[in-house]
């Protein structure tokens, strides 16, 4: 029981913690998106600025919340992880290691979500005890 809890409590800290340091960092592009300004945002694939920031506002700023308030936290995490991917390898692929490892340690912690799940302290949590209650 106890070690459990510990568990749980670990994850809550551990999910909510990452997930809200990369919110200040999808805040500032969510910003960004809403001043019209999305012509001076990266492409690095070759989508067109504006669908770029789009899909990082939605991994960086939308499924940060999710992943903070435990709603699927593991299907939240591909898009961070995918994000986080691109900033390393595309973005600073031929940067030193030093510039790319915030994007890695990044991208290594939302991986760790996924693996761990939200834990007991969650909404997936809470809909999860609804489901099975009511069958």
């Amino acid at each position: 029981m106890k070690n459990s809890f510990i568990t749980d409590i670990s994850k809550l800290i551990y999910r909510v913690s990452v997930a809200s340091f990369m919110l200040t960092h999808g805040f500032g592009k969510f910003k960004l998106l809403l001043s019209g300004n999305l012509d001076k945002f990266a492409d690095p694939l070759g989508m067109g600025p504006e669908i770029s920031l789009i899909l990082a506002v939605g991994a960086e700023f939308f499924a940060s919340i999710a992943i903070i308030i435990g709603f699927k936290t593991r299907l939240a995490t591909i898009p961070i992880v995918f994000t986080m991917g691109v900033a390393a390898f595309v973005v600073h692929g031929s940067d030193p290691f030093s510039v790319k490892e915030f994007a890695l340690l990044y991208m290594v912690a939302f991986i760790g979500i996924a693996i761990m799940g939200s834990g007991k302290y969650s909404i997936d949590y809470l809909i999860s005890k609804y489901l099975r209650k009511n069958k």
